[in-house]
């Protein structure tokens, strides 16, 4: 009984971090409060709710793909405010480390420390995929599920650009 337990729970958790469901093109943003790197509370909803907003989720900070994908947007930070895009960058690492990610990397955006997956959760996320969003006044406009590393930034321009003229 105890094994056939055991293997339930862990099929269970496997099942919640390989196959959640993401957010739907058209769904309302999702309203939680998430910690910055700085370590202070943020309501995300909020901010979501306000103009054309990116929010993009990596694994791990530091490492080699999540640090192309993240200075990938650092590079067309010029380009993305010139269109009002504020930016939010989520991953499971806790708010030092990502704090310290920001420094290293010269971060201009807001880093999101996601340490119990609760922001992937509200999103429908994996906990370990990279995947990107972008909400206007807090609608889900546009959805990348496989986002690239060094390409998310002309895939997140070129989405703009589709938005902008259907």
């Amino acid at each position: 009984m105890l094994k056939s337990l055991t293997a339930i729970m862990i099929f269970s958790f496997l099942h919640s971090l390989l196959f959640s469901e993401p957010l739907e093109i058209g769904s309302s943003a999702p309203q939680i409060q998430a910690i910055n790197d700085q370590g202070e509370s943020i309501d995300l909803g909020a901010a979501l709710a306000r103009g054309t907003t990116l929010v993009f989720f990596y694994p791990k900070a530091m490492t080699m793909g999540c640090t192309a994908q993240a200075c990938s947007l650092r590079d067309a930070w010029d380009e993305l405010q010139s269109r009002d895009v504020q930016i939010f960058g989520v991953s499971t690492d806790k708010a030092e480390l990502q704090a310290e990610f920001r420094a290293k990397h010269t971060l201009p955006f807001t880093l999101i420390a996601d340490p119990e997956g609760e922001v992937c959760e509200a999103f429908g996320k994996g906990r370990y995929s990279r995947q990107a969003y972008i909400f206007k006044d807090g609608t889900l406009v546009w959805r990348d599920l496989k986002a690239a590393t060094s390409q998310q930034a002309a895939e997140v321009l070129a989405a703009l650009d589709e938005l902008q003229n259907p």
